[in-house]
């Protein structure tokens, strides 16, 4: 089991942010103070190519790679595995039928259909087939992220499917589905956050979520009870450490210059 999906397991809060950018160094860099990194492959322009080289960026340290995929489609599942990302993340879950098809996807044989072909994983075919594919299928990580108010109505059944490593709240497009638009914090989505996140602790099942980077967002969060949070995004947070400096020291310098 990877580090990342013991500590949640075990109620352990973690830390993350996601990746847009495409130097892999950005991953290497933030690699000492997260527990995981949400990989975008959804609403970025990270390819394969890309991917690869982030994870490598990874290699040698106990972050978990979670690359959201574009759709929960096994043909772009299987390349990303096959690379070795540690899970894969599959959005816009409505029913348990798509949760058993992400996990298939992530499985070989007969526990899935996932079709064999590994590089990285494998040590570039130095490494052992039969045991790579019993370590693959206990230890891949399955996200399924909620972000429709369908998924909101199925989710007992969502949570029974064997092979869910966690679910992982999507709030904008959530606040969307329920028709609060552009409104995550409306006491509608919230209640249903709530519910999800109370059904899920019964069931033993982590959650997560992927947010903006406001300190008070993600204490919000943190006081809804998810195991895990991935804030902001490597160019936000970019953004955001120089707007806060910058204010200040334009505010100092105003400051200075009227004495």
């Amino acid at each position: 089991m990877h580090p990342f999906h013991n500590k949640i397991k075990n109620h352990q809060f973690c830390l993350g942010t996601a990746i847009s950018l495409v130097d892999p160094s950005v991953c290497e860099a933030l690699a000492s103070d997260v527990d995981f990194l949400w990989i975008d492959q959804e609403h970025s322009s990270i390819s394969l190519e890309t991917l690869k080289t982030h994870l490598m960026g990874l290699k040698g340290s106990e972050v978990a790679s979670l690359v959201r995929v574009p759709w929960n489609d096994a043909v772009r599942i299987k390349p990303v595995l096959d690379l070795g990302a540690d899970g894969i993340i599959v959005p816009m879950v409505q029913t348990a039928a798509d949760v058993e098809r992400a996990v298939s996807a992530c499985r070989y044989p007969p526990l899935g259909e996932r079709g064999f072909g590994p590089l990285r994983p494998l040590d570039y075919g130095r490494g052992d087939a039969v045991q790579f594919c019993d370590h693959a299928d206990e230890n891949v990580m399955v996200v399924a992220q909620v972000e429709q108010a369908e998924a909101v109505d199925n989710i007992d059944a969502i949570l029974a499917v064997e092979g869910l490593t966690s679910l992982a709240f999507g709030p904008m497009d959530l606040s969307a589905s329920l028709g609060h638009r552009g409104q995550p914090g409306h006491p509608d989505v919230l209640a249903a956050v709530r519910q999800v996140i109370d059904r899920a602790r019964q069931a033993g099942v982590p959650t997560g979520v992927s947010i903006g980077s406001s300190p008070a967002q993600v204490l919000q969060w943190v006081e809804l009870g998810v195991n895990w949070i991935a804030f902001g995004a490597d160019v936000t947070l970019m953004i955001q450490s120089f707007q806060d400096v910058a204010a200040q020291a334009r505010d100092h310098a105003t400051t200075a210059g009227g004495r």
